[in-house]
């Protein structure tokens, strides 16, 4: 229970915060889109301020949850972040859910629900070893810079969501490494885990995943950018998982196709409600 509460409770604060944060970003200028600059620029912006102080509750929240839960488990409980933007979205546009709306919420609930019912992830495999290790760790981060690559040549609309997405990967494997630090730190204590690579691992994906954000966030509205970070980050999350964690789901077919209709019911929900009036900037996009 403990874990469900904490990871929910951190889906709220992110949502919160990335909200906070989209307000901000987009009177940044322009040219800062991509640039170290852009960050210190919106470090002057009170919202901003506000907006990652709640994103860094909401992650400090997911690290407990995910200190005591499998990668598996608790990435699905935190892709309902955009749940509570949508709530926040709704007090400053003072726009109604509407059918699409709530059936965005109850895609992502029945979503959630379906995916852990059906998976039931936990741990009991073995650790992989080195070059499988690598090899998830390099299709994950390859992936994401591959649409970064992409993303500079395309329209600011579409640039935002391919931003998001490769964000999405990065703080998805930042969480399985965010799990092995946790790890080290039961079992050596703080000692072993200054002196591990992951930890700060943690902190440089952290940085470029929070640029990678902020540039899709001042590129075009919340709702181009939120649902693809949203569904990206769990996605990722889970394969880091069980690529190199040893978390296992349930394999028999009845399993896999309730695994595979609540991570396609969790993305459906994400581009609803992503794509829902309340959005912020949904009225308000300008070059």
């Amino acid at each position: 229970m403990a874990v469900f509460v904490l990871a929910v409770g951190a889906a709220c604060f992110l949502g919160l915060g990335f909200v906070l944060q989209q307000h901000a970003a987009q009177r940044a200028p322009r040219s800062d889109l991509l640039h170290w600059k852009l960050l210190l620029d919106l470090a002057r912006m009170p919202d901003w301020l506000l907006g990652v102080g709640f994103m860094v509750a909401g992650q400090v929240l997911s690290a407990l949850a995910l200190s005591q839960g499998e990668v598996a488990l608790v990435e699905p409980l935190l892709a309902t972040n955009l749940v509570f933007a949508m709530a926040l979205a709704r007090v400053m546009t003072g726009t109604r859910l509407g059918r699409s709306g709530w059936g965005g919420v109850v895609l992502i609930a029945l979503g959630v629900t379906a995916f852990i019912v059906a998976g039931r992830p936990g741990a009991g495999g073995p650790d992989a070893g080195p070059l499988r290790f690598w090899l998830v760790v390099g299709i994950v981060s390859g992936l994401a810079l591959l649409l970064v690559v992409l993303a500079k040549r395309m329209p600011l609309f579409e640039e935002a969501t391919l931003l998001a997405l490769a964000a999405g990967l990065l703080y998805g494997l930042q969480d399985a490494l965010t799990r092995m630090t946790s790890e080290r730190l039961d079992a050596g204590g703080i000692g072993e885990v200054l002196h591990s690579w992951q930890p700060y691992a943690v902190l440089a994906i952290g940085v470029v995943g929070l640029l990678l954000v902020q540039s899709a966030f001042e590129a075009a509205p919340l709702r181009m950018s939120l649902p693809a970070l949203t569904a990206a980050q769990p996605i990722a999350g889970i394969a880091c998982a069980v690529g190199f964690l040893g978390d296992e789901l349930r394999t028999t077919p009845a399993a896999l196709a309730g695994q595979v209709l609540g991570l396609l019911a969790v993305v459906t929900g994400v581009v609803l409600l992503g794509r829902h009036p309340a959005m912020p900037g949904h009225h308000h996009f300008h070059r």
